[in-house]
């Protein structure tokens, strides 16, 4: 079956219909890495997204559902030059085919990814349509294409109540703007008692059960629509209780402290991004998913100070809290997919935490 790809610039792409037959409206966003297709689509930052892989086969290992990085898939669409419908692998549980069609999500294969993803990089991220109708018109599709936004993304995906991973000595509060798996894990891993709490759990609440620290997750969508959440960080922010966040916790922390984001060009997907430490100078090759960044310009050297910067394009990819137990970085050190090389910023929140006073008993 024919389908198509339709830009609000007017551009549009024909190839052929996958997953789910349905019509769908979203951002057009593309991801570099050339594996973990299935740990991107159940990314929840991909929330209010359509994913455009640039590596030309996807799908050659399947779906292995043990990798899932949430319960679902989260993108509105999925995007390829190549989709393998006979996956070759011992721990395959279904193809993507398959696994598309039973969560309802639409694609397109056969198009040019790299026309495409030189186009985004040009022109900027577009919304776009995925569609099967072969009738649609322009003058009736673009000003729904330019009318998308994604809205309050964060409510969709986080946690409806509250729930724990591991049984480690340290508490951890983990707050769910859209979270993957492999964060909890590693805290898990580390000896800690993580529990997950949805985004709108107050500070009082979270405060209350005593946490020997605080994990401020990934999400998707802009992060000053997250108006209230970030009234709550404020809270955190001024309690004694170490803090490391990752993406858009990252950026709501940066916001509840006075500095500012900005939407970027085309965003950083991909599991090769190097980012460079101010402090050491050493260089990471890290996994990422955004496309909003703390404005470097904008943090009060009395609050804050950059950690991190990416060496491709020189934007913010971590910061330092002056005089508080708190950290957070742009990137995933959590990976999943991407590289390892980053990890040990969890051991780096260990330390913090076991030093900070409520954290003694762990030292």
């Amino acid at each position: 079956m024919k389908a198509f790809l339709i830009l609000e610039d007017g551009t549009v792409f024909a190839g052929t219909h996958i997953g789910a037959e349905k019509e769908i409206i979203s951002e057009i966003v593309f991801n570099t890495s050339m594996a973990g297709y299935l740990e991107v689509l159940t990314d929840p930052s991909y929330a209010g997204q359509a994913v455009c892989m640039t590596y030309p086969l996807i799908g050659n290992y399947g779906v292995c559902l043990e990798d899932m990085e949430s319960s679902r898939p989260w993108p509105d669409g999925f995007i390829v030059r190549e989709l393998s419908r006979m996956p070759n692998n011992f721990r395959c549980d279904m193809s993507i085919q398959e696994f598309l069609e039973e969560h309802g999500i639409p694609g397109i294969a056969g198009i040019d990814t790299r026309a495409l993803v030189k186009l985004l990089r040009e022109k900027g991220t577009m919304n776009g349509m995925i569609t099967t109708r072969e009738d649609f018109g322009l003058e009736e599709v673009l000003p729904k294409l330019k009318a998308y936004t994604t809205g309050k993304v964060v409510e969709k995906v986080t946690c409806l109540k509250k729930y724990t991973v591991g049984e480690g000595k340290r508490k951890v509060a983990l707050l769910d703007f859209g979270t993957k798996n492999n964060i909890a894990r590693c805290l898990a891993k580390r000896d800690c008692t993580v529990t997950v709490y949805p985004a709108l759990t107050t500070a009082e609440e979270i405060l209350a059960d005593k946490p020997d620290g605080i994990m401020l997750s990934n999400g998707p969508g802009d992060p000053k629509e997250c108006v209230s959440i970030i009234e709550e960080i404020k809270k955190l922010y001024n309690s004694e209780v170490p803090i490391f966040a990752i993406c858009l916790g990252h950026q709501l922390m940066a916001l509840a402290t006075g500095a500012d984001t900005f939407k970027m060009k085309y965003g950083h997907r991909g599991g090769n991004h190097p980012v460079k430490d101010l402090v050491t100078g050493k260089v990471y090759i890290s996994s990422q998913n955004h496309g909003y960044v703390v404005d470097m310009e904008k943090l009060n050297p009395e609050v804050a100070k950059p950690a991190f910067v990416n060496v491709n394009d020189g934007t913010c990819e971590g910061v330092s809290y002056t005089g508080k137990n708190i950290f957070t970085v742009q990137f995933h050190p959590e990976a999943c997919p991407g590289p390892l090389d980053s990890g040990f910023l969890f051991d780096r929140f260990m330390e913090m935490i076991d030093k900070a006073e409520g954290g003694m008993e762990h030292a």
